[in-house]
């Protein structure tokens, strides 16, 4: 889906990816909908703040690889500006910003940033496995350049 580039755009993005997850069996409480909502608002706040390009909007993608609440979750947001790669930092200890990506490391089973394909821009995705613990249990999270192809199931947004 399409979203405008403007916190409102994705404040909408992330209340419709919970509403997604929530209907494909995946409940507003559970531990895979309140990761990957997190992970969702982290993401398109980044798009929004670091991606944005005048006249131009950011798109959301969630697909999950099969039904039943077993498969991947996967969320990838797509901005038009090419030269700016995501790249976790160390944030200032009494600064507002620069957590994100920090919180997507440890949430998201994997993630990383690709090349548009379609014109000047990158996507952002992560990857999450709802019959994993949350990631910030985890001691280890996986970051990879690329994404592998993944057979994906008609459900997308």
């Amino acid at each position: 889906m399409r979203f405008t580039s403007t916190p409102r755009g994705a404040r909408l993005a992330r209340r419709l990816v919970s509403h997604r997850l929530d209907a494909w069996g995946h409940p507003y409480d559970s531990p895979a909908n309140e990761t990957v909502t997190l992970i969702a608002a982290e993401l398109t706040a980044n798009a929004v703040r670091h991606g944005h390009v005048p006249g131009r909007d950011f798109h959301l993608r969630l697909t999950e690889t099969d039904a039943g609440g077993r498969g991947t979750l996967r969320v990838e947001v797509t901005d038009t500006r090419a030269e700016r790669r995501p790249v976790p930092g160390t944030p200032a200890p009494d600064g507002e910003s620069g957590r994100g990506l920090l919180l997507v490391n440890a949430l998201a089973d994997d993630w990383g940033v690709t090349r548009r394909t379609a014109g000047p821009g990158k996507t952002v995705w992560a990857e999450f496995l709802p019959t994993s613990q949350p990631a910030a249990s985890n001691p280890a999270p996986r970051r990879t350049p690329a994404p592998a192809p993944t057979p994906r199931r008609d459900r997308a947004s």
